[in-house]
């Protein structure tokens, strides 16, 4: 298929999802030349007979510069292939953008909805793309939740892509238009990226960009940012729906919590927005598996339940799992985001005691103590883990491992960081 015959693309970042999409823009057609600041990224290409090469050093002029998500183009200082680009006035983008371009390049007239927000994001597209397989609607997943979105086929007209957008990639968009869209909630994040809480808010906001009144607008309703989103979303043409999971619970086993009630009523809408039959939502959100490292018993050892949230990379995160247990001994720390933990202070009085780790664990402790909150600077999950059953036994019998800070002074993402802590709890390490 030569959807992209004729064109011609650079690919800045080998990782997760700069090689996939090299990968598909070569199979699409176009010429593409790709660059890694890692020499054994650069080796990996070249294996697979991709064009290795800096793009402001090849004299080529290229369409669009892909790059990977991780990597700024403006703040907090722009890789210098970035910087090249737009002082060449080549669009930066991001491969969710090329898969729209794609899939109309190819007449297909598939449907695209997007989820974003700080929390919530990866279960609300894994909801919504389960409940639209109960109801035999061809669908593919991917984005930052993965795969990388270019590496997802074309599906026919009645398919539906769910991709899940973070700030990085909605800043890279150009054309996609999503027909139904959901921000679930803001709370400062990435500011290094975006400047500042009104520089974040305004990435996100472009979910809903190029919306018409064909298209459904859902936006949360349980802060404040949230709430000012909403106030400017009734001024577009869009239709909107509203929601709040505030006081409510879905009774279903992989969605406790009025966090994943929010992120229930948000794949439900946008999955009424697509045309799916009620019965088909209900029947979805009640077999939804749920999603490692997401709130999830993965242990269960002498009446002590081990509980996984280590993609709780924020403490906005980290509270929606403490408001689902009344009593609980924590293990926290690393990478700390502004404020720390101090938002989790009302929540303070459930934590029967803390175990804390990583680069910003004694930060963590210093808070805590200051609270009269029992808690133990143990450095490693290694430590922290059996230290934490003990207590626990003797006491609550729930483990929460829900660091509320980003990974890696000692992981290099959350998820081996919660497959450790996983393979603890079990006795398996």
């Amino acid at each position: 298929m030569s959807l992209f015959s004729g064109k011609s693309y650079a690919v800045v970042g080998l990782g997760r999802a700069g090689l996939p999409a090299a990968r598909r823009l070569r199979d699409l057609g176009a010429d593409v030349l790709v660059w890694d600041d890692g020499e054994a990224a650069r080796q990996a290409a070249a294996a697979e007979g991709l064009a290795v090469g800096q793009p402001s050093e090849s004299g080529r002029r290229f369409d669009a510069l892909v790059l990977s998500p991780g990597i700024p183009h403006r703040l907090p200082k722009p890789h210098p292939q970035a910087a090249w680009a737009l002082a060449q006035g080549i669009p930066v983008l991001t491969d969710a953008e090329l898969l729209y371009q794609a899939v109309r390049a190819s007449g297909s007239k598939a449907r695209f909805a997007g989820i974003t927000g700080t929390n919530g994001k990866s279960t609300t597209t894994a909801l919504l793309a389960h409940i639209l397989h109960v109801a035999g609607i061809p669908t593919e997943a991917g984005a930052n939740l993965g795969p990388a979105a270019l590496s997802l086929p074309i599906l026919p007209d009645d398919g539906v892509y769910v991709l899940e957008m973070s700030s990085y990639m909605l800043e890279r968009l150009a054309s996609l238009r999503f027909d139904v869209a959901v921000m679930l909630n803001l709370s400062p994040d990435h500011l290094d990226r975006h400047g500042d809480m009104a520089g974040y808010a305004a990435a996100k906001r472009e979910i809903f960009a190029r919306q018409d009144e064909t298209c459904l607008a859902v936006i949360g309703m349980d802060d404040a940012p949230s709430r000012e989103m909403a106030a400017w979303l009734r001024t577009r043409p869009a239709k909107l729906l509203e929601i709040s999971g505030k006081g409510q619970d879905t009774g279903a086993p992989a969605l406790r919590g009025e966090h994943n009630a929010q992120n229930a009523l948000a794949a439900a809408a946008l999955a009424m927005g697509l045309g799916v039959p009620q019965a088909a939502i209900a029947e979805g959100i009640i077999s939804f598996p749920g999603l490692p490292h997401r709130a999830q018993l993965v242990a269960e050892r002498d009446g002590v339940r081990f509980i996984n949230d280590s993609k709780a990379t924020n403490a906005d995160a980290t509270a929606r799992a403490m408001g689902v247990y009344e009593r609980f001994v924590w293990i926290a720390g690393g990478i700390g985001k502004e404020g720390g933990i101090e938002d989790l202070a009302p929540l303070f009085p459930r934590i029967e005691k803390a175990y804390l780790i990583g680069r910003d664990g004694p930060e963590f402790a210093a808070r805590l103590n200051a609270a009269g909150i029992p808690n133990e600077f143990v450095e490693t999950l290694d430590r922290a883990v059996p230290a934490a059953y003990a207590t626990a036994k003797a006491g609550s019998g729930i483990v929460l491992f829900s660091p509320a800070t980003a990974s890696f002074d000692q992981f290099p993402n959350f998820e081996l960081r919660g497959a450790r802590f996983t393979a603890l709890a079990k006795g398996e390490a």
